[in-house]
């Protein structure tokens, strides 16, 4: 059952000027007076909301989504989660990391456990719990749902927390996948460049977790 939290409001979209993390707010303030043409403000989910697939993030990348307003558009992270996408059925058009491409999302939806671009991309505890329920109401707006993917153990703790789930009964690890109710929760480590430089993740193993989602949602009514 998705928990929601008191406050703040249950929009499943922070407004622009969102207060709720002062941190955040100034880091925000600080590039939008060095970028004034970036995005520079929470960013919005990405996809349809009729779709029975929800991927995860952890936070917008200060050069990517934090610059073009669109969830993993001009980062590297973007370039392996929309190809696969588009190999496994979830998005159709061409991804040129720009919102004005012509990608399109496909029975799926895309968003961020925490919705500013936090520096170093490290969001504090406080920060996460702040922004939860967006994560939380982003999940119960969407009617279809049946799998949701993580990308990386804070989008994984996050989602668990939005269900009500206790942590310990839910191990993060790459591949592993976990039911919470009606919902299935597929784990994955982040694409991010520092993963796949490293070989914590490889082009292959991201895509065998997609293969194995694909499945799963062919399966759903």
């Amino acid at each position: 059952m998705i928990q929601m939290d008191a406050s703040p409001a249950r929009a499943a979209e922070p407004a622009r000027d969102c207060p709720l993390c002062p941190r955040l707010v100034a880091f925000r303030e600080q590039w939008r007076a060095a970028e004034p043409d970036w995005h520079n403000a929470p960013v919005p989910s990405f996809g349809p909301v009729d779709g029975r697939l929800l991927i995860v993030g952890l936070a917008p990348g200060l050069r990517g989504a934090n610059r073009t307003g669109r969830p993993f558009t001009g980062d590297y992270a973007g370039e392996l989660l929309y190809d696969t996408l588009i190999r496994y059925g979830f998005a159709a058009g061409k991804f040129e990391a720009r919102p004005d491409d012509t990608l399109r999302l496909k029975d799926a939806r895309l968003t961020n456990a925490v919705r500013c671009v936090p520096p170093e991309n490290k969001p504090t505890t406080e920060e996460m719990r702040n922004c939860r329920p967006f994560l939380a109401a982003t999940i119960a707006q969407l009617p279809n749902l049946g799998a949701i993917v993580a990308l990386g153990k804070i989008a994984h703790d996050q989602v668990l927390a939005a269900h009500g789930e206790k942590l310990s009964h839910h191990k993060f690890a790459h591949g592993a996948v976990h039911r919470l109710g009606d919902v299935v929760l597929f784990d994955s480590y982040h694409c991010s460049r520092y993963n796949t430089n490293t070989g914590v993740l490889t082009p292959e193993m991201f895509r065998s977790v997609f293969a194995a989602v694909r499945a799963h949602v062919d399966t759903l009514p």
